[in-house]
């Protein structure tokens, strides 16, 4: 342990290898600007099934108040298994978890000892470093370079070793929007299957793929199977972000070990929301598929930064779009981000933020693009009236 200051209280050392959340004090100064928020990913679209909140109100109305089973209910548990692609046995493979927050956390606390290493793709999302750290293991990051945004499958191979507990990835990519392929998988399984390791894989995005990219669940390959963990959410494809309602796919060992570490960490999920959305899922047979796919959100999210000089990289599926500002302007990313918000009223995610390196996110800014139509073209007139990136001059 390691203390605050000299007299300060003792805390932990895993806490000071956590992402420190660099992105919530560029919130801070979007709302002293009344900025639209284009950095967090929570949905305006598609928009919330209203039936949706009305099982949700009659759950609440029935009773329905007290503790769920900590494995999450049954039916909803059938219902999501009824959804996969792959056959899912809801009673051993399925843990109803606290959003893919806590999923991500028990995969990696039920999996990862201290002095693990843990292969990370970078640039990440923040979480995926900060439960490495509290588990006490060490990330071993591995480029993906734009504008494909796809690993080197020799330094993807030079990560693993010995220590190699886990590779946590993210199809769509958060940030990058890229979508694992077959062969990208392939060399994934191998090295998981070479090095017994697991694969610990996020996949809220997937509802959301574009110009003929299709999804591919790693966990789906033969080779992780029995090696994978599957973090699934409904906060991006329903839009409940606030419900804190997700999912973990397992095989039965895997999901045994997995259910210890949820109880002691939360002890179930909010009972009248899994009991809304198993019977919304049971009510509409295309529940799991959202009803916006969001192309036309992006395609205006490309263009209203074009107009600024910001050169948007199209992703294969997901929420977000990586800008490149470097034919813009001569600023790093996060001084861009703040002249953003005070010029135009609209936050960004700035690109260093994804990397351990900050520069080497310096000349991008990650984009949510999963908001109302009408909220862009706000975005896209605020943006008209910036003037031109490439007459600032970097901000030191």
């Amino acid at each position: 342990m390691t203390g605050a200051g000299p007299d300060g209280p003792r805390i932990a050392r895993r806490v000071e290898r956590m992402s420190p959340g660099r992105l919530f004090r560029l919130l801070n100064e979007g709302h002293k600007h009344d900025a639209v928020d284009m950095a967090l990913g929570v949905p305006e679209a598609p928009p919330t099934p209203p039936a949706l909140v009305e099982e949700a109100c009659a759950a609440l109305r029935s009773g329905r108040n007290q503790y769920e089973i900590p494995d999450g209910s049954l039916e909803l548990r059938t219902a999501i298994a009824e959804s996969l692609a792959a056959p899912t046995d809801p009673a051993t493979m399925l843990t109803i978890t606290v959003g893919a927050t806590e999923a991500l956390f028990v995969s990696v606390l039920a999996t990862v000892d201290p002095g693990d290493e843990v292969v990370i793709l970078e640039p990440f999302y923040e979480n995926f470093v900060s439960a490495v750290a509290l588990a006490g293991g060490t990330p071993r990051l591995v480029r993906m370079r734009p504008p494909g945004w796809r690993f080197d499958p020799d330094e993807l191979a030079a990560a693993f070793g010995p220590r190699t507990s886990a590779i946590i990835l993210s199809t769509p990519n958060n940030p990058t929007g890229h979508v694992l392929t077959a062969a990208e998988i392939d060399t994934i399984a191998a090295l998981c299957d070479r090095w017994n390791a697991v694969a610990i894989v996020d996949e809220i995005y997937s509802g959301f793929t574009f110009d003929g990219h299709r999804h591919r669940s790693p966990g789906d390959h033969p080779a992780l199977r029995d090696r994978s963990l599957v973090i699934g959410s409904m906060s991006k494809t329903q839009a409940v972000s606030g419900w804190r309602v997700g999912y973990l796919r397992a095989s039965p060992a895997l999901t045994e070990v997995a259910r210890r570490v949820h109880v002691v960490a939360c002890g179930g999920t909010a009972a009248p929301l899994q009991r809304a959305v198993a019977r919304a899922a049971a009510a509409d047979p295309a529940f799991s598929t959202p009803s916006d796919g969001l192309e036309r959100q992006r395609d205006l999210t490309v263009a209203a930064f074009a107009q600024i000089g910001v050169r948007c990289i199209p992703p294969d599926g997901g929420c977000y779009t990586i800008g490149d500002i470097r034919p813009a302007t001569r600023e790093d990313s996060e001084a861009f981000a703040f002249r953003l918000i005070e010029e135009a009223g609209v936050t960004v995610a700035p690109g260093g933020y994804f990397h351990h390196d900050a520069r080497l996110g310096a000349g991008f800014v990650r984009i949510s693009f999963n908001r109302r139509i009408d909220t862009l073209l706000d975005v896209e007139r605020r943006l008209a009236g910036l003037r031109p990136a490439r007459d600032v001059e970097q901000r030191v």
